[in-house]
Order: C-alpha cells, then structure tokens, then sequence
C-alpha cells in the first residue's frame, strides 16, 4: 500500500516544516501548504487522505475552508487551532472536521489522532466499497425529542432535527448511556470528556437549563433530566 498522503496547510512555515517533518519520518506523504489559496490549487491536482488544517490564517477563514471540504470533497480533516475560540472549535466540529489539536501542538498526539481519523475513514470507505449494511440507528428518547447518538442529532418526531453544539451533545450522550443514576457535575465533566474542563465545568448548569428546553415537556419544571440536589443530576428516559 501507498504511503497516505496528508496535506499540512498552515501560513506559519515554522510550524508547517515542523509538523511535515515529524510526519514524513513516521510514514507518510506530506505536502506543505501556504494558506486556503495554495489547498485549493493542489486539491485541483491531488486528493490527500487527511489535511491538518490551521484555522487561523489570514485570507480564507478556516472555518469557511472545512465548510467547503466537507461539502465538496468530505476530506478528513484535523484543525489546529491556536487562539481560535472554544465557540470556533464548537462550530467547526459542527461543520463536519473530524478532530482538533492546539497550538503549538504536541506532535505525539497529532500523530495518535491522525492515525485514528484515518483508520475510521478507512472503515468508512471499506463499508462502503462493500455494500455493507450499515447497523441501525441508537437513538434514545430525551422527552419529547430523540437523540440520534450517531449522527449527533436530536429531532423531534416528525424528524425535524434542533440544533446542539459539541457540548451539549456530549452531555446527553453521558445521561444516555447512565439512565437513571445519579451524576455529578465532576462525573458528567468525565464522561464528556470536556478538553476545555474549566469553562465547560463553569458552565454545565447553564448547558443543562439549555437542554431542558430543547427535551422537557415543561422545561420549567424538569422531570427528563432531574436535578438531586446536592448531588447533581438524573436522566429518566421515562421522564
């Protein structure tokens, strides 16, 4: 088999060398890339199996440059993301980038999550080339809406699908896959595996109040996600 090829688009040639380098001595085809402009010339030539992309650039906004990847091409991609928001990182995992990885990055974890956004993109191609009959849909009932755990969408039942950013999503996936058990704040930080823990930790009760009102019957008086006081918080599918 070929090498797989990834493209590394960053407009800091320091951080492309390093980033190139590490990955040519681990295995892999590399192309260096000088902003959004030099990506979509070589996407004319090329199709890579993954691209790191940096999404702060001048030019192209990063997050506009995944929007169109995954529309036209559905690449791979990983963003690196240095002073970019915790709400950029949030819409651009929405927006269909498979992973993220700060700046400056530690090579070793980029390495771990190239590697596991290519072996899944793998597995989709393989399924794919096979006919393979995708396994059903796990979707959980949250109230009057269902969680399509996934696609990572909830939906009401006429199948109109409401919005959730990363956060939110993985909040009810934890109370999904521990119904009817109490859990704590630090618990559900866990089981979310939060990277950004002390603002998301800041902020898990205001997530849930915005929860309740996309799953609760009456968000004004919760019986889905229910709050133990003193103790945190409990999911009852039953409601």
């Amino acid at each position: 088999m070929s090498e797989p090829r990834i493209f590394i688009v960053d407009d800091e040639a320091a951080t492309r060398d390093m980033v190139g380098d590490y990955l040519a001595l681990n295995g892999y085809c590399v192309r260096l890339l000088d902003g959004g402009s030099a990506l979509r010339a070589a996407l004319a030539e090329d199709r890579p199996d993954l691209i790191v992309l940096d999404l702060n650039m001048p030019g192209e906004d990063g997050l506009s440059i995944v929007r169109s990847l995954k529309a036209e091409n559905d690449l791979p991609v990983i963003m690196l993301t240095a002073t970019a928001s915790l709400v950029d990182r949030v819409v651009g995992l929405e927006l269909g980038a498979d992973d993220y990885v700060a700046k400056p990055c530690e090579l070793r974890e980029l390495l771990a999550r190239i590697r596991s956004v290519l072996r899944r993109s793998a597995a989709a191609r393989a399924a794919a080339a096979e006919g393979t009959t995708p396994p059903p849909r796990r979707e959980i009932r949250f109230g009057t809406k269902w969680l399509d755990l996934d696609a990572q969408l909830l939906r009401d039942d006429s199948g109109e699908e409401i919005g959730l950013v990363q956060s939110e999503f993985s909040l009810l996936k934890a109370f999904a896959e521990n119904p009817r058990r109490v859990l704590t704040r630090e618990r559900l930080l866990d089981l979310a595996s939060a990277r950004d823990s002390d603002p998301f930790d800041r902020a898990i009760d205001v997530r849930i109040t915005r929860i309740r009102k996309k799953v609760e019957p009456d968000p004004a008086h919760p019986t889905v996600i229910r709050t133990v006081r003193g103790a945190g918080y409990l999911f009852s599918p039953e409601g």
